[in-house]
C-alpha cells in the first residue's frame, strides 16, 4: 500500500501541480486511514470494502472528530480510490456507494474594524521588529492573503507604483491583489529601515519578511506574531492569521464590494467559497438590527 500512496502523492505534485500544503494534507488524512485498516487486519488493498471505510468514519466519529474533517478524510480517500481504478490497481472501488459526509457550515471568525485597528496599533514601530511585525500585520489585512503567500512573497512581487502584489497561491496560480495606501506605506518603511539590517545574501533570498537570522519567516512565526499583539490589544477570542483574510473579505462586502472582486481578490476558484462571507455580512445587518431598531 505504500507504494500506491506514493506514486498517488508524486501524481498530485508533479501532474495536478497541487501545493506542497495540500499534498501533504491529503498524506496525512491517508495515513490516518491506513495505521486504521492496519490495525484491522487488513493488508491488501484489494481486501478493504465499503464496511470497511464506513467503520473507520465511525471510528472517527466516536473519537470527536468534527463533520468538516470526516469530509475532508472522505475527499482525500473517495479520491485516492479513484486513482487506483483508474490505473486498474483494484478489482472494485469500495467509495462508489459511499455517500459523501455533510459537511456543517461553520462561519469564519471575523474582526470587527475597531478590533482590527486595535491590533494593527499594537506594533512598536521605533523598534526593527515592531515596524515589521506591523508591516505584515498591514499587509494581511489591507489584502486578505492566505499565511504561506505571506511568506512567499519576494521584492520583486511588490509594485508600489500601482499598488498591487503579485501572489503565488493555491495549485502556484498567480494573481494580482491591490495592497492599499496604508499597507504600502508600512511595507515600504520595512524595506527601507528594518529589512536591510535583516538581510543575509546567501539565506535571505529575497524574501520580504525575514526573522533575525535572515530567512524567511515560517508559518508558525506568522501565528505567534498575530498571537502576540492580539493578546496585546485585550482581544480574548481565538485569533490566527486567516482571521484577518476572514476579516478583509467580510468587510469589502459589507461595505458593498462585488463577489467576484472579492473572489478575484481571495483567490478562490469557486465563488461558492467566496459566498460564505456573505452569510456573515447578513448575520451583521441583523445585529445592528438587533442593536439599533426600536423593536429589533
Amino acid at each position: 500500500m505504500e507504494d500506491f500512496l506514493k506514486e498517488y502523492l508524486s501524481i498530485l505534485r508533479f501532474e495536478k501541480n497541487l501545493s506542497e500544503n495540500t499534498v501533504k494534507s491529503y498524506e496525512t488524512d491517508l495515513r490516518s486511514f491506513f495505521d486504521f485498516i492496519k490495525n484491522n487486519g487488513i493488508n491488501d488493498i484489494n481486501e478493504i470494502k465499503s464496511a470497511t471505510i464506513s467503520d473507520f468514519f465511525e471510528r472517527q466519529r466516536k473519537i470527536g472528530k468534527d463533520s468538516s474533517t470526516s469530509a475532508r478524510y472522505m475527499s482525500s480517500i473517495k479520491s485516492f480510490f479513484g486513482y487506483l481504478e483508474d490505473n486498474s490497481y483494484i478489482e472494485k472501488n469500495p467509495t462508489e456507494k459511499l455517500a459523501s459526509v455533510k459537511k456543517s457550515r461553520k462561519l469564519p471568525s471575523v474582526l470587527s474594524f475597531i478590533e482590527i485597528e486595535q491590533i494593527l496599533n499594537q506594533p512598536d514601530t521605533e523598534d526593527i521588529i515592531g515596524l515589521r511585525d506591523k508591516a505584515i500585520l498591514e499587509l494581511l489585512y489591507s489584502s486578505g492573503l492566505r499565511v504561506s503567500e505571506l511568506i512567499n512573497l519576494k521584492i520583486n512581487d511588490l509594485f508600489f507604483t500601482d499598488e498591487v502584489i503579485r501572489v503565488l497561491g493555491k495549485g502556484s496560480k498567480e494573481r494580482i491583489v491591490p495592497i492599499g495606501s496604508s499597507a504600502s506605506k508600512w511595507v515600504q518603511d520595512y524595506l527601507f529601515k528594518t529589512r536591510p539590517s535583516l538581510e543575509n545574501k546567501i539565506r535571505s533570498q529575497n524574501f520580504v519578511f525575514l526573522n533575525k537570522r535572515g530567512k524567511k519567516l515560517s508559518r508558525m512565526w506568522i501565528w505567534k506574531i498575530v498571537e502576540l499583539y492580539s493578546k496585546a490589544a485585550g482581544i480574548e477570542k481565538e485569533i490566527h492569521p486567516h482571521t484577518f483574510r476572514h476579516s478583509f473579505a467580510t468587510h469589502l462586502l459589507e461595505g458593498g464590494a462585488d463577489l467576484r472582486a472579492v473572489q478575484e481578490m481571495l483567490g478562490h476558484a469557486d465563488i461558492s467559497t467566496t459566498q460564505i462571507y456573505t452569510h456573515i455580512d447578513r448575520e451583521y445587518v441583523k445585529q445592528v438590527h438587533r442593536d439599533h431598531h426600536p423593536r429589533g
